[in-house]
């Protein structure tokens, strides 16, 4: 079975994008529509900004999932996937691909995410840690020892587990992991605690965008972070969406149920290739490949 599997932040570069804007007339009418919906020129900072405007989280989100799901409209019935899933944001262009959410309410719901995520981040000075070499448990337990806000956030593949919460407890919680034996304990140049409670002022204001979208019945299932099995149930899926900001998204154990039902060929739909890595030290007997037109 095809998995079609989608990025989340981080894997944004300047020029992405421009290959379909510049070939396809189909895809640039969407990103100037994008444009509009945005209010201001997302394409510029895409195709010729600075890596410090994309790194802004209110321009990295809509610019990854247009990157995403321009590409997938223009690849057409080519392949249709059995399943999809999504790393985080990733989840959103997921969710256009399998049909469950069309492509504008998915950007303004995408957009509205990302500005609330902003907003989240500037309450409370917080960050996230990259953690190296540990089993899933210990890094659990050495979350749970320390004093303050600091929980596991992306479950990226085994041995590689993303910690996020306050900046101090996050430093107390690297140099516990060192003490336990991971390999690296590394804080990343991020502005936010993603995926753990600092978030709960974004997922309130993300849920009322959230609870106001229609949502279609999907042609095929999603695999959604919180819950990491599949999805057809539009009101499911809503609730699934609005978890996800302060839980933890547990991409390893998406793939791995993936594999078990049946999911032989991942296909990674947007810019870069870090989640067909994952899925590879995940599941090493997978196929993996990036989507082309």
């Amino acid at each position: 079975m095809k998995a079609f599997i989608f990025p989340g932040q981080g894997a944004q570069f300047i020029g992405m994008g421009l290959d379909l804007y510049d070939n396809y007339p189909g895809a640039k009418k969407l990103f100037l529509r994008a444009n509009e919906i945005l209010g201001f020129s997302i394409t510029d900072t895409m195709f010729k900004g600075t890596p410090e405007d994309l790194k802004e989280t209110k321009v990295t989100q809509p610019a990854i999932f247009l990157h995403s799901v321009i590409l997938y409209e223009m690849m057409g019935n080519k392949i249709k996937p059995d399943m999809v899933a999504g790393h985080s944001l990733g989840e959103f262009s997921a969710l256009v691909a399998n049909g469950a959410l069309g492509f504008e309410d998915g950007l303004k719901l995408v957009s509205k995410r990302a500005l609330a995520m902003q907003k989240a981040c500037e309450l409370v000075p917080s960050t996230m840690a990259a953690v190296l070499g540990l089993a899933d448990e210990v890094v659990e337990d050495v979350c749970k020892s320390i004093d303050g806000i600091v929980v596991p956030a992306n479950y990226n593949c085994p041995g590689q587990l993303v910690i996020s919460g306050e900046v101090d407890a996050i430093h107390k919680a690297c140099d516990a992991m060192k003490e336990a034996g991971a390999r690296r304990a590394l804080v990343l140049p991020v502005g936010g605690a993603f995926h753990s409670p600092l978030m709960e002022p974004a997922r309130e204001e993300l849920a009322a965008a959230i609870e106001q979208t229609a949502f279609s019945k999907p042609h095929c299932p999603i695999y959604q972070n919180v819950t990491t099995t599949a999805v057809s149930n539009p009101s499911e899926i809503k609730n699934n969406l609005i978890a996800q900001l302060t839980a933890p998204v547990k991409w390893t154990q998406s793939v791995q149920q993936m594999v078990v039902d049946g999911g032989s060929s991942f296909t990674e739909v947007g810019p870069g290739k870090v989640l067909q890595g994952l899925v590879r030290k995940i599941s090493p007997g997978a196929e993996t490949n990036s989507a082309s037109l």
